[in-house]
């Protein structure tokens, strides 16, 4: 039992109830129970971002009697710092835990389990389905530095949900059909940034000026989508570009960037390799 007091005997308890969970719930004899473990779960994980923090500001406020092992007040403050840092960051990825874990709780509430025996609810004649993903947008130009911004400025899963406001579902999922736009796994170069959330997939990179967005879904199976991606010239004077980086039939020729280089100036030299290396500002 809990003792709302004591946090080393509560977290002892907690850890042991977790091994005992983990060692009994390598089998369910009735699928219906896990709609509650997955609930008891959940409020569990809404609890530990609190724990997590209260952890943090303990450190934090008894900072002035951290020592090392050797006494240095010094490198036992910088410990507590960093120690408190890792905390918060692991706070804020199990908040995002449990807002998964409660979406599948949901999901889970709407599962009605059928006692007896099992039954082939496929068809015997239904076709065969794979697992793929489909182009929703790809933008470039003015259009993708409004999402890049997004991006730098709130994080890639902001720019991610600014973008599946393009996704129409069954008619985006058609459109990718027509256009080919259909992959085992989704596009990208060697020098883009990519994040997958979900069925969805974010590419981005700053430098070339361009970010798109892939949806993972189920398609009746086709030999044609299991033909090698038709492979792209890489651009001359373009460096950072994938030879296999596939064509997108609905996309534009790729542009020189747009975007400019952190610290970039323009008393610099030319970034353009045909250019003089000795060319500057003369009086």
């Amino acid at each position: 039992m809990p003792t709302f007091t004591d946090p080393r005997t509560d977290a002892a308890e907690a850890s042991e109830a977790l091994r005992g969970l983990a060692h009994a719930s390598r089998t369910f004899d009735d699928p219906a129970d896990t709609y509650q473990v997955i609930g008891d779960l959940t409020a569990a994980t809404r609890s530990l971002p609190q724990i997590l923090d209260q952890l943090a500001t303990a450190h934090l406020t008894n900072q002035h009697r951290a020592r090392d092992d050797a006494g240095d007040s010094i490198a036992g403050g910088l410990a507590v710092v960093r120690t408190a840092e890792a905390l918060r960051h692991a706070s804020a990825l199990v908040d995002e835990a449990s807002d998964a874990l409660d979406k599948a709780h949901q999901q889970s509430g709407r599962i009605a389990w059928h006692t007896g025996p099992a039954t082939e609810l496929i068809p015997e004649d239904a076709p065969e389905v794979a697992r793929r993903w489909v182009g929703v947008v790809f933008l470039q130009g003015e259009e993708a530095d409004r999402v890049l911004d997004v991006i730098e400025r709130d994080g890639p899963r902001a720019g991610l949900n600014q973008l599946t406001g393009y996704d129409y579902g069954t008619e985006t999922t058609q459109a990718a059909l027509e256009n080919g736009d259909v992959h085992d796994r989704p596009p990208s170069a060697m020098s883009d940034n990519a994040i997958t959330d979900g069925d969805y997939a974010l590419n981005w990179n700053s430098f070339f000026g361009h970010v798109a967005l892939y949806r993972q879904t189920d398609l009746p199976h086709d030999p044609a989508l299991d033909e090698p991606a038709v492979v792209a010239p890489v651009p001359a004077g373009i460096s950072g570009i994938s030879a296999h980086t596939p064509t997108r039939p609905h996309s534009r020729p790729i542009e020189q960037p747009t975007r400019r280089l952190p610290n970039a100036s323009w008393f610099g030299r030319s970034a353009d390799p045909a250019a003089g290396g000795s060319r500057g500002l003369s009086l």
